[in-house]
């Protein structure tokens, strides 16, 4: 019953945090580790919800960019070409194993 009454708060708050903020690609990775990602969701969209949802994450904004199914890129691969075929993004947050990491911002190798 409370878990409902969080998911109810939640979707009814998304509107008022959808402002939206333009992520800019970055050249180099300083805050967190550089990552191949499968894709990279919005932490308000309807697949980065039920992602974060059914892993039990909870994030303050749901503005904030997720990378999905991510593993990590070496200082190696950064310069021998095309090391991602998928998505790049630097993330602050890759503590919940290869699924989801967490404050990504798309990267320009």
């Amino acid at each position: 019953m409370m878990f409902s009454h969080a998911v109810a708060l939640t979707i009814s708050a998304l509107p008022l945090l959808a402002a939206a903020t333009p992520l800019e690609a970055r050249q180099s990775c300083d805050t967190g580790s550089l990552q191949c990602c499968d894709s990279a969701e919005k932490a308000g969209s309807a697949a980065g919800a039920a992602l974060l949802g059914l892993l039990g994450i909870v994030v303050q904004d749901a503005n904030v960019l997720l990378g999905v199914n991510c593993s990590p890129i070496t200082v190696i691969g950064v310069g021998g070409g095309s090391s991602c075929s998928a998505t790049t993004v630097c993330c602050d947050d890759n503590s919940h194993g290869s699924l989801v990491s967490i404050g990504c911002v798309p990267v320009d190798l």
